[in-house]
């Protein structure tokens, strides 16, 4: 069965504790005679195995993050017989585990409602396969990347790789070209390499010599200085342009190797100095000298069985994130370093990376043949993935720095020194330095979260990582009401904070069976592997609304899942907002938060998690609500001491004049009690900045004696030449308490317009959180999850495949808060 069918996870635990044999007999596809070198190339291997061909033990693999290479010559044959002998990853891990005699190396297993497997710490291996905490246990074995022979004389180009830099003081570009190559014959071979860029009139040429064995070369081109180079620039902030570029090498051998590519122009500085009026350092990224105030959210793996992971996946994951103004991901640190399709699609859309290396929320031998693996593969990751511009930023970790800090493994203070030196070892004196030697192009940081500058100054471990004056943090805070925006961090940059919400019920329909179907089976147990994660879900929805109590337990089931998407969206959107806002300010001490990255972005099962898009690529309400609080130009709003604020955000590059409209109506009609035009408002570019202030009570007195309990607000920004803000709201008191909300009417009508459907929706009343939901059709709508103020409105469909007016008809379902009862 579909290994994600109800309890699949651990009836087929047994497949993952087993040992595993891939064979195959091949015939040798050329003469051998011919050839000088043959090797077996494996591009990943998950992740135990030893490799025998013709019966002949080639190595050992023991890292799915490495190439490897095999020298097959002597041992290749007309026809041969290839094995792969896999070991099962959980006893190999627990295996070096006990060789590990000196010390502990914590955490030894995960919490047992993740169901997982121990000691994945011990295993160059994608860290979530042993389980987390939105995640199954899947512990793969097997061939997960390309297999190849590559046969060759003379010379052979393993990676071609290409940076550019700005050099100020001559205003010009220049690119960096580095190609590693095995050279087999036993002298030194010389020749020409020729760089051709067309459109920029760039062309050189280099004499070369090649050394035997395997090395670099290093060329440096500089572009024309009288063509115009365009940047690469991140989502929102100018295009993504990239130059097709031909080297070719001629050598004296007359084989010659012609590659193409794409060169991109851009610049990254990290840049942390002192801020006027406050402790501590900035945090925040300049593209092409520009600051950019990152958006956006944390990646993990897109599937447990990355074979199922195909082009057209990461092309919906990605570019849903686009469509939702994001400018930015993490790729967490428990996953994989992504494949190429990947990168290259971020090039496209203008998407930054934080790539994180693969250690994540553990801490980690240092022992020899550990070290030497986790250096071959950074080595290898960094050569591969350097070229890319979307990558902006080389990160060691995933908590790990904030796990000896806040000791979250209970070593003892005496042995603290021993970790301490592991985790310099690891981070600092191995994947740092070579990060340094192999990429000069973008900055380094050992861990997230950490204080940046301020952690290198206290030995690479600052005494609290979460300090809001230094670096990035992560927040979690399931407990608190998340419509407090006090209760948030004004930090510099937060790289992760989150809420748990359930999938819809067309995704959890597709693995689960009719007595599943409830907030409280055996199945909704099983599937939340967060600790009191479904209790956390009710605590934060029973602060606003009213839970439901239908007789119908299928309603009741989809009633809750609706309001965990309602509530996950409102409390995500209500933190990023307030670290938008804080961008351009200092409050004592604290501000200028310049990143918002939410936990998570795409989820890796069907279940109950952060992510915002659900395990096939459908939108959850939050990713609807990513839409508007990531919107270039977007009022926000919030209430201190009686007094509502508006500040008017913008990533735009010029000031704009702005009319603010703030909208009051009552719960029980359609037609505003009153509006408020303020004209000539400034809103500044690439800033935060207050444009409004009233004390509620005066602002409901104006407005017929409003009171907290029957009223709601509305606002947005609108300017010259079509330019204008979403429409946001702000509540005066919990939706739960308010008065005059009646039940609605709601209907829509579907049409067809070239390949974009038209839903338009009637309404009798104003009706909160509008959600729209055709179930199985793939696509999205244009917006979801909003508050309905108006009689009218339109909204359209987009189908990412062949669908009908009669199917979305069939498949609609609409709801609103007052339908759940």
């Amino acid at each position: 069965q579909d290994p994600y069918y109800r309890f699949n996870d651990v009836m087929y635990r047994w497949i993952s504790l087993d040992n595993w044999t891939y064979s195959r007999t091949f015939k040798t596809p050329f003469d051998i005679r011919k050839w000088q070198k043959v090797n077996l190339v494996f591009e990943g291997v998950d992740t135990v195995a030893e490799i025998l061909i013709n019966n002949i033990t080639l190595g050992r693999t023991d890292n799915m993050f490495n190439r490897y290479s095999f020298d097959i010559t002597s041992v290749i044959k007309e026809v041969n017989f290839l094995e792969v002998r896999f070991l099962s990853a959980i006893s190999y891990a627990a295996e070096q585990s006990r060789c590990h005699k000196a010390y502990s190396i914590p955490p030894a297993c995960p919490p047992p409602v993740q169901k997982g497997e121990c000691h994945v710490n011990f295993i160059r291996k994608e860290q979530c396969s042993f389980s987390w905490d939105w995640g199954p246990s899947f512990p793969t074995q097997g061939i997960w990347k390309d297999v190849r022979i590559e046969a060759y004389n003379h010379y052979h180009l393993i990676y071609f790789s290409l940076t550019s830099f700005f050099e100020k003081s001559a205003q010009q570009w220049s690119l960096q070209i580095e190609s590693v190559f095995d050279v087999v014959s036993s002298k030194p071979i010389a020749g020409l390499v020729t760089v051709n860029i067309p459109k920029l009139k760039t062309q050189q040429t280099f004499n070369v010599k090649l050394q035997p064995g395997e090395g670099s070369i290093v060329l440096l081109v500089n572009i024309n200085k009288s063509s115009v180079v365009e940047a690469w620039w991140p989502n929102g902030h100018g295009k993504q342009t990239g130059y097709n570029m031909t080297t070719t090498f001629i050598m004296e051998t007359g084989y010659q190797i012609e590659k193409f590519s794409k060169a991109y122009f851009r610049t990254v500085q990290l840049v942390q100095e002192p801020i006027p009026g406050s402790l501590g350092l900035s945090f925040y990224f300049r593209i092409n000298g520009r600051p950019i105030f990152m958006k956006g959210s944390n990646w993990i793996p897109a599937d447990s069985f990355q074979d199922r992971v195909t082009y057209d996946m990461l092309w919906l994951l990605l570019k849903s994130s686009a469509d939702a103004n994001m400018n930015a991901l993490r790729v967490w640190g428990g996953g994989v370093y992504e494949r190429d399709e990947f990168y290259d699609i971020c090039d496209e859309l203008g998407i930054m990376v934080w790539q994180d290396f693969m250690f994540a929320c553990a801490l980690y031998p240092t022992d020899q043949n550990y070290l030497e693996s986790v250096r071959a593969e950074v080595s290898h990751q960094v050569r591969r993935l350097k070229s890319h511009p979307s990558i902006i930023l080389w990160s060691g970790n995933n908590e790990n720095e904030a796990a000896i800090a806040s000791n979250w493994f209970s070593i003892p203070y005496a042995d603290r020194e021993v970790y301490i030196k592991d985790y310099v070892m690891l981070y600092v004196k191995n994947i740092r330095e070579i990060v340094l030697t192999e990429d000069k192009s973008r900055p380094f940081v050992a861990s997230s979260p950490t204080n940046g500058l301020e952690s290198v100054r206290e030995g690479w471990l600052s005494q609290n990582p979460y300090d809001t004056h230094y670096g990035d943090t992560h927040f979690y805070n399931y407990i608190s009401d998340c419509w407090n925006w006090t209760v948030y961090p004004k930090t510099r940059f937060a790289s992760e904070y989150g809420f748990q919400s359930w999938p819809s019920f067309s995704t959890i329909e597709k693995v689960s069976s009719t007595g599943d179907w409830s907030y409280t089976s055996n199945f909704s147990l099983h599937r939340q592997h967060h600790e009191n994660g479904n209790d956390e879900m009710l605590q934060q929805i029973g602060y606003h609304f009213k839970l439901p109590h239908s007789t119908d337990p299928i309603k009741n089931f989809k009633d809750m899942i609706y309001l965990t998407q309602v509530i996950k969206a409102q409390c995500i959107k209500m933190e990023t907002e307030f670290y938008r806002f804080s961008q351009s300010e200092i409050i004592n001490g604290e501000g200028h938060t310049m990143g918002a990255l939410y936990w998570q972005l795409n989820d890796i099962w069907q279940a109950p998690s952060w992510a915002s898009l659900e395990y096939g690529g459908k939108w959850k309400l939050l990713h609807y609500f990513a839409q508007n609080f990531f919107a270039p130009l977007l009022p926000v709003a919030y209430e201190d001491k009686g007094a509502l604020y508006i500040y008017g955000v913008s990533d735009l590059h010029v000031d704009h004049k702005l009319t603010l409209r703030v909208v009051v109506h009552t719960w029980s009609s359609l037609d505003p009690v009153c509006t408020l035009a303020k004209d000539g408002v400034t809103v500044k570019a690439q800033s935060a900045v207050p444009i409004y202030k009233e004390s509620v009570n005066d602002l409901l007195g104006r407005c017929r004696n409003c009171t907290r309990k029957n009223c709601v607000i509305t606002f947005s920004l609108v300017g010259e030449g079509g330019l204008q803000s979403p429409t946001n709201h702000h509540f005066l008191s919990s939706p739960k308490d308010a008065v005059g909300l009646e039940k609605t009417q709601l209907s829509a009508s579907i049409s067809q317009q070239d390949d974009i459907y038209i839903f338009v929706l009637q309404t009798t009343a104003i009706a909160p959180f509008v959600s729209l939901d055709v179930g199985d059709i793939k696509g999205r709508f244009s917006d979801n999850g909003f508050l309905m103020t108006e009689k009218k409105k339109v909204i359209e469909f987009y189908p990412w495949e062949p669908t009908t007016v009669e199917e979305l008809e069939k498949s609609l379902t609409l709801t609103s808060l007052v339908d759940v009862v």
